[in-house]
């Protein structure tokens, strides 16, 4: 049997693709801040008991927000996962059964991990010499689900790899022979502890334009987090990109046209955004980092297209009109996102107020 007989036929689409394709590409963007700032979080939190002295606070305002972050990540990121699956769920799904045994061990991962951010919460003073292990239980878990995802993620995309199933049928398969998953995953994760350094100072600014005199000496250690693992980024950067197949990174035709388009921008912002937190400017090295994301957001979905052409062209996908599910879709996505907004600012207004 060869890999192409595999692949599922895809389901018929209710409205154009491209639609479909702007949604994923903006939930996404919206999914990746929430989730880059939880693992950043966490991975901060955890390292902060190494370096001594002076770090408790900054692990007390972490610990009373990753509670909150975990739930909105997974919240968020039920849309682009429905999106997802709408145009390449033939494809995701197909490797979730690949590697089934991973798959669900997520869900009690996640658990687990919930619970110990919220007892890392709650019993903060309690915990003592023991939160440094709380802490390092919640940051591994979060990385080994970040780390399957990865799998996941590039696994869709190695259909010639599917045969593996055949001679591992237990559903235990990793893909760890993909040369990208490994720059895939710390490019990931670098970037969680980017966006959650420069969260963090822009908190630290925020407070300190408040009138807190105090809150401005932690925005340099921040930035200076900041800006070295975006430095040690870009670097997995190259990496992950020169990893690419050549498929995945076209640089011919209309895909290339967009890819370059994509790509482009996102080297010269990336550089721009060290600049920025070398020069420890705060709020302009969000907005930057922001547009930089937008941008890399649109390469990856240029990349995965390009990297399932071979085997798929969601543009050939039948489609049979039905606009209505979509259109309540939107009016509940709307609603949806208004009401997150209103929470954000009622857990703001309820610290400005308890402070």
């Amino acid at each position: 049997m060869t890999a192409a007989q595999l692949i599922p036929a895809p389901d018929p689409l209710q409205v154009p693709w491209g639609w479909f394709q702007l949604f994923l590409s903006a939930t996404g963007l919206l999914h990746f801040l929430v989730m880059n700032c939880m693992l950043g979080f966490a991975i901060i939190a955890f390292t902060n008991h190494f370096r001594g002295m002076g770090v408790e606070a900054e692990n007390r305002l972490i610990g009373s927000k990753l509670p909150i972050l975990i739930a909105f990540t997974v919240n968020i990121g039920i849309a682009p996962l429905l999106f997802l699956q709408v145009l390449y769920g033939h494809f995701m799904y197909a490797t979730q059964v690949l590697m089934a045994v991973w798959s669900f061990s997520i869900i009690i991962m996640l658990l687990v991990g919930y619970y110990g951010a919220y007892i890392y919460d709650m019993r903060f003073e309690r915990l003592g010499r023991y939160r440094v292990m709380l802490s390092g239980l919640v940051a591994c878990i979060l990385l080994a689900i970040a780390f399957i995802t990865s799998v996941n993620m590039s696994f869709m995309l190695r259909v010639d790899g599917w045969v593996e199933y055949f001679d591992r049928p237990e559903g235990l398969l990793l893909n760890l022979g993909d040369p990208t998953l490994i720059p895939r995953f710390l490019h990931f994760v670098l970037a969680s502890v980017a966006v959650g350094s420069l969260i963090l100072a822009l908190y630290y600014d925020f407070r300190h334009r408040k009138g807190e005199s105090d809150a401005a000496l932690h925005v340099a250690p921040a930035m200076k987090r900041f800006t070295i693992t975006t430095l040690a980024n870009i670097g997995i950067g190259f990496w992950f990109f020169l990893s690419l197949p050549k498929q995945a990174r076209p640089m011919t035709g209309d895909l290339g046209i967009l890819f370059i388009c994509g790509l482009t921008p996102s080297i010269l912002l990336a550089l721009l955004v060290l600049v920025l937190g070398w020069k420890k400017k705060v709020r302009p090295a969000a907005w930057t980092l922001l547009v930089t994301i937008m941008f890399m957001t649109f390469t990856r979905e240029v990349a995965r297209i390009s990297a399932l052409s071979p085997w798929f062209s969601v543009k050939d996908v039948e489609v049979v009109p039905q606009y209505s599910p979509f259109i309540a879709f939107l009016l509940v996505f709307i609603f949806g996102l208004w009401m997150a907004w209103y929470m954000i600012r009622l857990v703001i207004r309820d610290k400005e107020v308890s402070s």
